[in-house]
């Protein structure tokens, strides 16, 4: 007992230690990259620790624009358990002679990014450079869904999940046409209960690749070395009064264990140590896949922000360790799949997403803001004469055949309002538009000396999540 308060003692004061090296001498900046499915958070990255090394492309990050930044290089990652980002694999992919994606996040991951600045102000002509540190942690997007089941127990999840599922239609049927023959207070029996999380899973995989977000248990989707453990074998059930060693009341069992032993884990070690948040959102793929996918996108968005502790991190707190999220941005990817005259539309459309999280956060003292953004331009624009009628495009390479291509995407609304109101009707299908979406490979390019790779709005983001400890 002793001895684990000297422990505990001694990590606190390790803790406040590095805490005035970073509050005084070098600070650090974590950024949390995040984003559900296919929104694009390798790519970001990527191109952000790219065009951060070179600065070509960055004229909105103020102190690249000023000339402040003498230098920015990779460093080994703070923590040693954590993988590192495979930064270089990613940047070859994406730019090579052959270029494609890079290979999306499967776990999380981190990478050091440290900066040589220039003050500015009064003190420049007496301080000589300071080295500043940007910590990025990488972490499934998956993962973040399953934040909210830590208030949630087995009976409450087990009602949302099962009222969630009777809405995705056919992707629940083959589940619910195995729950049909399921007695839940009848004895476990461990092959059944295999089975029916199997169903489970598998209609959760269908659901994200249909369009849906709102997916969790995040871990299910990406179990990692948890494949096929108990701690991932279990699914909602109806509420029924079972005794000890029934099906019941092992899911109920298991369930508990996934909140304890996996998502309690994460939530401690890694999230809850963030202080910057970007948090990446497809919102044109959601409206490709119809108002149902809005809708399912806009209630995950809701659940998700609410596990974050937005707010202003004072001096005393950083010293102790003490973190809170200071600035959230939410960007709308694939900003390059729509001619840039829609842009504004796309960003009010993620800040309708996100405006109940957004509004918590801003009276909680955390900045934030909601952009378009492409973190790797892919496209070009164009006009095309559809009838007498000027259409506004974008010309890529397409995904599935390798060739060229023009794409309209269709207009979106100037008041995003209609969008959501459409979408939380319970209707299937947009009344009076249609919007389409096509994947686009990386675009071939050839880059100057000093210049990252081509995008759009990644300096803006840069200097909304960086920019005040670059000054």
């Amino acid at each position: 007992m002793l001895g684990n308060i000297i422990d505990g003692i001694a990590r606190n004061a390790e803790r406040a230690a590095d805490g005035v090296s970073e509050a005084l001498f070098e600070p650090v900046v974590r950024l949390g990259v995040t984003g559900l499915s296919r929104s694009g958070k390798t790519v970001f990255i990527t191109s952000l620790v790219a065009n951060l090394m070179d600065r070509g492309r960055m004229p909105q990050l103020i102190a690249a624009q000023q000339g402040r930044i003498v230098s920015a290089f990779l460093q080994p990652q703070p923590d040693d358990t954590v993988p590192r980002f495979e930064y270089e694999a990613h940047l070859a992919a994406m730019t090579g002679a052959k270029p494609c994606w890079p290979q999306s996040t499967r776990s999380i991951s981190q990478l050091r990014l440290s900066f040589r600045v220039q003050p500015s102000g009064i003190i420049a002509g007496v301080r000589g450079a300071r080295t500043v540190h940007l910590d990025i942690v990488d972490y499934p997007g998956e993962w973040l869904l399953d934040l909210p089941l830590l208030n949630l127990s087995y009976e409450d999840w087990s009602k949302k999940a099962l009222a969630l599922a009777e809405k995705r239609v056919p992707q629940s049927d083959a589940f619910f046409e195995l729950l049909s023959n399921v007695d839940p207070a009848k004895p476990l029996d461990e092959l059944p209960a295999q089975w029916l999380a199997k169903s489970f899973t598998e209609y959760l995989a269908v659901s994200r690749e249909t369009g849906f977000s709102g997916c969790a248990p995040g871990r299910f989707l990406m179990p990692g070395d948890l494949e096929g453990s108990p701690v991932l074998t279990f699914c909602p059930l109806p509420k029924t009064a079972a005794k000890r060693g029934t099906l019941y009341r092992e899911f109920q069992r298991r369930y508990e264990a996934y909140k304890t032993k996996v998502v309690k884990p994460f939530f401690k070690d890694h999230f809850s140590r963030i202080d910057r948040q970007i948090v990446l959102v497809d919102a044109l793929g959601a409206v490709h896949h119809g108002p149902q996918a809005v809708g399912d996108l806009h209630g995950a968005l809701v659940e998700v922000l609410q596990a974050f502790k937005p707010g202003r991190k004072s001096w005393l707190a950083s010293i102790l360790g003490k973190r809170r999220v200071e600035k959230i941005l939410f960007a709308a990817t694939k900003a390059d799949h729509l001619h840039h005259s829609q842009h504004p539309q796309l960003a009010a459309l993620m800040q309708a997403l996100v405006r109940d999280a957004k509004d918590r956060a801003d009276f909680s003292g955390a900045q934030t803001d909601s952009i378009a953004l492409a973190s790797l331009r892919t496209t070009v624009e164009e006009t095309h004469d559809h009838y007498g009628t000027a259409l506004e495009c974008v010309r890529g390479t397409l995904l599935e055949t390798g060739k060229q291509a023009a794409m309209y995407a269709g207009h979106l609304p100037e008041n995003p309002v209609n969008i959501l109101n459409v979408a939380q009707s319970g209707a299937t299908e947009w009344l009076d538009a249609d919007y389409a979406v096509m994947n686009f490979l990386p675009a071939k390019i050839s880059l100057k000396q000093g210049d990252g790779p081509p995008h759009i709005r990644l300096d803006r983001a840069a200097e909304f999540l960086l920019g005040d400890k670059l000054s």
